[in-house]
């Protein structure tokens, strides 16, 4: 193994998650910084967080209201239209129907 060509490696690296955890392990870098381990990531830890980037569960669920919101108007659009139609019609209206 050349010794130029590759990156030193540091057996006792140290990991320090936000939540504070930190640990040992081999590693290129010295020091590294990370987000979730395993004391704070959800699979492991059994319970639900959202780690929500850009609110993107927000936009979601407003999308998904927004579309509920124009099913169910246009589902009373039809029935009405529904209603309008089944009704009986006058003389009058059928002849105007006809021409």
């Amino acid at each position: 193994m050349k010794q130029t060509s590759h990156p030193q490696y540091f057996e006792q690296a140290t990991v320090i998650c936000a939540c504070g955890n930190t640990f040992k392990t081999g590693s290129t870098l010295e020091v590294i910084h990370v987000e979730l381990c395993s004391k704070c990531h959800p699979f492991y830890t059994g319970e639900q967080k959202f780690i929500d980037t850009g609110s993107r569960i927000e936009k979601f669920q407003k999308k998904q209201a927004v579309a509920k919101l124009h099913v169910t108007k246009k589902k009373e659009k039809e029935d009405q239209q529904r209603k309008q139609d089944s009704a009986p019609k006058t003389l009058r209206e059928m002849l105007m129907d006809i021409q």
